[in-house]
């Protein structure tokens, strides 16, 4: 959708081949979705090294190089040629794209892959987001017939939209913060604050308070206000039971992901057995797409 709108709006009329080269290059740091046809697991691997520093310098090239091969080898007749230069600044607008709506979410980026292994995330945006969606696809269809301009006011409320997102997200860690200090917690005490499906004047946070995580709800009215919401989970890493299979290399590589990890034991079939989970993404028990299962 970012892709074809910048194509839209203007960016690719620059060379032939400029909108594929657009819409290939905001999708080209996902080529890492190839992990899920091995045993590798996924989470452990994807947003890393299609996504890191390394990769956001050298796959416009790499992608520039196969646009200019394909341009001579299945436009051979064509009276226009590709611009190579303009196809590599195309490149790197929608690859950087890609890696910046990556970061702004709570899922995150380990933007210093290969260097690193650090995870940045932004927490501005939720990870589907339907006000980007409808945005950017009404500025796409709407210049199909109306020309840039459509696109171009669409990629303008856009940018307002994340920099307004990423803002009061800034001040709702604030007001989360003072009302942690309020509460007695301790001043390093870590919480993520992040947005809901399709209400961006409201957050959920998640507290670490030791043994376990506490979730909490702010809104903005249009000042925000922060309310523990009195239910949580325990992260049961302390429990004999569960340490022959926190020592499994899946969890090894799960923690690595995760960053509001919890186990659990689950005496029921079909489920029973030893879940790693991420609270970020689950309920109290052993469900959901970030769950699992180690034993």
């Amino acid at each position: 959708m970012v892709g074809g709108a910048l194509g839209k709006a203007g960016l690719a009329s620059r060379t032939p081949l400029g909108m594929t080269t657009l819409i290939v290059a905001n999708n080209l740091p996902d080529i890492d979705v190839a992990v899920f046809a091995t045993d590798t697991l996924a989470m452990s691997f994807r947003r890393g090294w299609t996504h890191g520093v390394l990769a956001q310098a050298t796959l416009p090239i790499a992608l520039t190089a196969i646009v200019v091969a394909c341009d001579r080898v299945f436009r051979s007749n064509a009276a226009e040629r590709v611009k190579p230069r303009e196809i590599l600044l195309l490149s790197y607008i929608g690859v950087l794209c890609h890696v910046f709506f990556d970061f702004v979410n709570s899922y995150g980026v380990r933007l210093l892959m290969p260097f690193s292994q650090e995870w940045f995330y932004g927490d501005a945006l939720y990870i589907v987001d339907p006000i980007l969606y409808v945005a950017l696809g009404a500025g796409w269809l709407l210049a199909r017939r109306r020309g840039v301009r459509p696109a171009r006011i669409a990629l303008a409320v856009v940018a307002a939209y994340v920099a307004l997102m990423l803002a009061s997200n800034l001040i709702a860690r604030r007001e989360v913060r003072d009302g942690l200090t309020r509460a007695g917690r301790p001043e390093d005490t870590r919480f993520m604050v992040t947005p809901v499906f399709g209400n961006p004047f409201r957050r959920e946070v998640i507290i670490d308070v030791g043994a376990r995580y506490e979730k909490g709800f702010l809104w903005f009215e249009p000042l925000p206000h922060f309310r523990p919401a009195g239910f949580g989970v325990d992260k049961g890493f302390a429990v004999p039971d569960v340490q022959p299979a926190l020592q499994l290399p899946l969890a090894r590589a799960y923690l690595r992901w995760a960053r509001f990890p919890f186990v659990q034991v689950n005496p029921t079939p079909p489920l029973d057995g030893v879940w790693l989970n991420d609270y970020r993404y689950a309920g109290a028990g052993p469900y959901g797409w970030s769950a699992v299962k180690l034993q």
